[in-house]
């Protein structure tokens, strides 16, 4: 699967989903940093790759429909999050990627449970 971590994310995490066989990309490696919320979802969508990211605001699906995208993947956590909590949140998405598809849907990844917003 294609996916991009948003700037907030770094490089954390990247290893691992790329241990998993996915194509990752950084928002950091694409000289994206600053770009608006609006032109970053606009640009995941262009490139097919699922938006993995700490900002809550692209839980808003009105604004950022999922089914316009090849999917959102918002990562829930208290601050600060460390790297092991996030590393544990990037593994329960992994698992539940492995028996669910998601293209044109909005993950939202917490500690123990993942919430799936289907478009109705």
């Amino acid at each position: 699967m294609k996916l991009k971590l948003d700037e907030n994310l770094g490089l954390r995490g990247k290893g691992l989903l790329v241990q998993a066989g996915h194509d990752v990309v950084t928002v950091h490696e694409q000289g994206l940093r600053g770009a608006s919320d609006e032109a970053l979802f606009s640009i995941c969508a262009g490139e097919r790759r699922a938006l993995i990211t700490l900002d809550r605001g692209f839980g808003h699906v009105l604004r950022f429909p999922p089914q316009q995208s090849a999917g959102i993947v918002v990562i829930q956590h208290s601050a600060p999050l460390s790297g092991a909590a996030l590393l544990d949140r990037l593994q329960d998405f992994l698992s539940l990627l492995e028996l669910n598809p998601l293209d044109g849907k909005l993950w939202v990844v917490e500690p123990g449970r993942v919430r799936i917003h289907v478009d109705r």
